[in-house]
């Protein structure tokens, strides 16, 4: 197989590392993390103008067409300068569910605007008790005679202040009672009987729980015909996985590469720290994490669109292993940047505290451990 980046890709990555590099400095991020917003409105327009919000969709509906490896670099990219505008949330879940479940009228209506950033989603699908059991859902979703009354709750969900459209899953309950099926609905943020709280992330970012109570929509808020989205929602989350992987990755190199050079202009003893042995086989152990986690990070992104159980076990691999380098990695950098490390005054912090936050995003390196092997024995 051929891991080189076509030249497409390059162009990709090279585009992406200059826009970041120019974009996202110390005083930036401060901004942005003390930002009610939790992002720029401004930055939003030009990932729509760089082509970035077009990248997955298809291209009859104003997309480029791209696949989970072009999210992948660009991803990388964006954990190099704790990006946090609502890509995961709109481009990666809300665009894929949209095009994966949704019919053709609602494609047309949703993925052009997607692409030209006039529309930001949102996926609320986690829930208190259901530990993140992607198929406990407990929200409900009553068949009425003008179309469909929600009620329920959901947590944890991504950048869902900011969303014009929320994508709420939730079990229907057709004319017949329970159907056992688990539906996917666009609710507009407005919806009355909807209740966003909405509170800010760790590294950076923002995030909303929900509560529905008896929100009326019409017939076609329900994506696609009615069959469980079970699936579908499974292989979102694991494309997202794949993605947030990336990111960790982009994070975790800029935290090797500032404490590689910190380490080499701060001096005891008269030498730089990095002219000590154990320094030194620090840093090649966290290289070396670096590079297990990409590895791990192409992986999933190359198996997305794989068989289902092929396709989750190298998400959930992907998801265990880069949660326990990133955290290795995270702690390494703060040791040896010192009591400087945990301060304001240093950014070292604030990419510790993303990588934490990714580790319990769609379940630790413990759950996905545990998928990981359950999947194995059902293969």
């Amino acid at each position: 197989m051929d891991l080189n980046l076509s030249d497409e890709q390059r162009l990709l990555r090279e585009s992406a590392e200059r826009f970041v590099a120019e974009s996202y400095d110390a005083d930036h991020r401060r901004k942005m993390t003390n930002d009610p917003l939790g992002y720029s409105p401004d930055v939003w327009k030009q990932f729509a103008e760089l082509g970035w919000l077009a990248l997955p969709i298809p291209e009859e509906f104003g997309g480029l067409g791209g696949g989970a490896v072009e999210i992948g670099i660009l991803m990388e990219t964006f954990g190099r300068g704790l990006v946090s505008e609502p890509y995961v949330a709109t481009v990666v879940l809300g665009a894929a569910l949209i095009d994966r479940c949704g019919n053709a009228a609602q494609k047309q209506a949703s993925l052009p605007k997607i692409a030209d950033g006039s529309l930001k989603l949102a996926f609320a699908h986690s829930e208190r008790a259901a530990r993140f059991d992607l198929a406990k859902v407990t929200a409900t979703a009553n068949k009425t005679s003008q179309g469909w009354r929600l009620a329920g709750s959901k947590i944890a969900v991504l950048d869902g202040h900011a969303a014009d459209e929320i994508i709420v899953s939730a079990l229907i309950h057709d004319h017949h009672g329970p159907s056992g099926r688990i539906g996917l609905f666009l609710v507009r943020a407005t919806e009355p009987g909807l209740v966003i709280s909405d509170y800010p992330r760790l590294g950076g970012g923002r995030a909303c729980n929900i509560e529905l109570s008896d929100v009326h929509l019409p017939e076609d808020a329900l994506l696609g015909d009615g069959h469980d989205a079970l699936p579908a929602i499974e292989w979102a989350v694991d494309r997202a996985m794949a993605a947030l992987g990336a990111e960790a990755v982009g994070i975790m190199q800029t935290l090797l590469d500032t404490t590689l050079e910190y380490t080499k202009i701060r001096k005891q003893f008269g030498r730089p720290l990095s002219a000590n042995q154990v320094i030194r086989h620090r840093l090649a152990d966290m290289a070396m994490q670096v590079d297990e986690s990409r590895s791990m990070a192409l992986r999933a992104s190359l198996k997305a669109d794989s068989p289902p159980v092929e396709r989750a076990r190298a998400a959930s691999g992907a998801k265990a292993k880069i949660g326990k380098c990133a955290r290795f990695v995270g702690e390494q950098s703060i040791q040896l940047h010192g009591g400087m490390g945990v301060t304001e005054e240093l950014e070292v912090g604030a990419y510790f505290k993303r990588l934490v936050a990714f580790d319990t995003l769609f379940g630790g390196s413990a759950h996905h451990y545990s998928r990981h092997a359950q999947l194995g024995r059902s293969a």
